[in-house]
């Protein structure tokens, strides 16, 4: 299959159809524009595996259903597939408005910032549900900007700058079978620990550790579930990563002790810029490594953030990520439970893209694709901070499942961290928002996802806290956020009304804790979603079910028994698990 096959060509132009290949699996091929193209493709950071993506399988006798045509010039590789006229798209990752994608663009660029979308993910991914209910999904596997174009019906269409495989999983019966095999490819989500999956109170910030302790307190005092507390910027020295103020939170330890006597886990923020400042032990640690990311003249990158000027990790390499992993490793030693990883798109001050600049260069590692310049690895980077972050996590103590939670992401960062939807406002659109928006991620990979309850920016009413901590409380994650300079955004913050409302919300959370513990371990086995669409229960069932986005459908297991059984790959005890300690197939303690 050499060159172009149906290949028209002149000096600008190339088109034709796309060469193929079945890897992994049965039902999953690769697309190339030529074998040239497929020889010098960049390696794969989506698949867990990157040379599973390189390594055909033998003996595969089944061919492509439907093959993606190409065009390329300008330095742009057009990809099209055509699909049976009725196909309904979804996935596409962080987007937000309606569940079903048919008729919508989406540009895979992740900037910090209003008005784009996604802020803060990139998944070049459509899964798509065929008329008759089969489905099949659709993985651009580049790192660079990528548009999905799905405005023509039945038409995926994908624009990235060339060269890039399509990888197509399918079709299968069902959308589950297909997220499946995606799984396959990029990895399930980590299996968290049974805590994270209870209530999160977090705000920008809690001032010191003696009100975050009273935060504590009333929890309890008041009944209402709650089993982490998070720590925002403000608990370091002048925004320094790796420190903390030695005023308002002067011993860590001991403020852990005391969460963790009352029930309590703790999450610490860490973010990626650090103060470009001699005598600051991690500026002065990663300049002896030569680690940071450089400007084209070959000097540090100096951008503002937080803490002022600041220098930034260049986690394409190996010697980076394991300096931040011992970073962290040390770190949790202060008694740290968990660790949330914001502002990595990365976020820089003072610029119009919001970022750094794309001229930018990375030393990568050559299995991720060498030197670069940055608009190769933006995307990337948020997902290869959180990697490094979970590694330092889990070099700290081998027995205990790490916890990360990371705002910028990409396809396979659910195999290191969870995510939520970034910086929303306390509006009831928002509200509304937040239900596709954690669906649409479930169906591109990522199932562990939810909003900051009641809304991050603006102050809530207690009829929007209420209803929002009513539907968030069935999300897969549960945290309630909201920025500096609002009113008090807990449970007991909007009258007794409301906090009864949140309290029996959660409580209600809590009795199907053992449930949903069951959903994340077929998630982190099989890479079933936790959260679905109504429509999964009845995938053959057309148009009627497709666009219900405002309904979310939290799985009953004896649903997936018979999945479970079909693929036998993992033994789930006839689907009967002893909720009262950790699953006995995980070898890692559950807290």
């Amino acid at each position: 299959m050499a060159g172009y096959e149906g290949m028209a060509t002149s000096s600008e132009v190339k088109s034709g159809k796309m060469i193929f290949e079945p890897i992994l699996e049965e039902g999953v091929f690769r697309f190339d524009c030529s074998a040239d193209d497929r020889n010098t493709a960049f390696p794969s950071i989506s698949f867990k595996n990157s040379k599973e993506r390189e390594t055909p399988i033998m003996n595969v006798h089944k061919i492509p259903t439907y093959n993606p045509t190409f065009e390329c010039f300008m330095g742009q590789q057009i990809v099209n597939i055509e699909f049976p006229s009725g196909t309904s798209f979804y996935g596409t990752g962080e987007v937000s408005g309606q569940l079903e994608r048919t008729g919508k663009r989406v540009s895979h660029l992740i900037h910090y910032g209003t008005g784009t979308t996604p802020l803060y993910q990139s998944h070049p991914w459509v899964l798509a549900v065929l008329p008759d209910g089969e489905a099949l999904g659709v993985l651009a596997d580049t790192t660079q900007r990528c548009e999905v174009d799905l405005r023509r019906e039945s038409n995926i269409k994908i624009i990235a700058p060339l060269s890039y495989p399509l990888i197509t999983f399918g079709p299968f019966a069902s959308p589950t079978d297909v997220l499946m095999y995606f799984a396959r490819a990029v990895g399930t989500v980590f299996m968290p620990p049974k805590w994270s999956l209870g209530y999160h109170q977090c705000r920008w910030s809690y001032a010191s550790d003696a009100r975050v302790l009273e935060i504590a307190r009333t929890f309890r005092e008041k009944n209402i579930p709650c089993d982490v507390i998070w720590m925002d910027i403000d608990y370091m020295d002048g925004f320094r990563c790796f420190t903390f103020d030695q005023e308002r939170f002067s011993d860590p330890k001991s403020l852990a002790d005391d969460l963790h006597k009352n029930g309590f886990k703790a999450i610490w923020m860490l973010d990626p810029g650090i103060k470009y400042e001699k005598g600051y032990f991690v500026y002065d640690s990663g300049s002896e490594r030569d680690i940071w990311i450089q400007t084209p003249d070959r000097k540090p990158f100096i951008g503002e953030v937080w803490p002022g000027p600041c220098v930034f990790p260049d986690f394409t390499k190996s010697e980076a990520r394991s300096w931040w992993a011992n970073l962290v490793k040390d770190f949790v030693d202060n008694g740290v439970d968990g660790i949330w990883n914001d502002m990595n798109e990365p976020a820089v001050f003072k610029t119009v893209t919001k970022t750094m600049p794309e001229s930018n260069i990375h030393r990568g590692d050559p299995e991720l694709g060498g030197c670069q310049n940055h608009s190769h690895y933006h995307n990337v980077y948020g997902m290869l901070m959180a990697r490094s972050t979970y590694e330092g996590v889990k070099l700290s103590n081998e027995e205990k499942r790490p916890f990360v939670l990371t705002r910028a992401g990409f396809v396979g960062s659910q195999r290191y961290a969870a995510t939520w939807t970034g910086d929303n406002l306390s509006t009831w659109g928002h509200l509304h928002m937040s239900i596709s928006m954690v669906l649409q991620l479930g169906l591109s990979g990522q199932p562990l996802s939810g909003p900051d309850i009641g809304g991050f920016a603006g102050n809530a009413t207690p009829k929007l806290f209420g209803r929002w901590m009513g539907v968030g409380a069935m999300f897969p994650f549960c945290r309630g956020h909201s920025e500096t300079d609002t009113i008090d955004h807990e449970p007991w913050s909007f009258g007794e009304e409301c906090e009864e409302v949140c309290r029996l919300a959660l409580r209600r959370r809590y009795r199907l804790l053992p449930h949903m513990y069951t959903l994340f371990y077929l998630a982190h086995t099989l890479g079933i979603p936790v959260a679905t669409p109504t429509f999964f229960a009845d995938h053959k069932n057309g148009a009627s079910n497709y666009n219900l986005h405002r309904i979310l459908m939290i799985r009953l297991p004896y649903l997936l028994k018979e999945k479970c059984e079909h693929y036998k790959c993992h033994n789930l005890n006839s689907g009967n698990i002893d909720f009262c300690s950790s699953i006995k197939n995980l070898k890692i303690k559950e807290n």
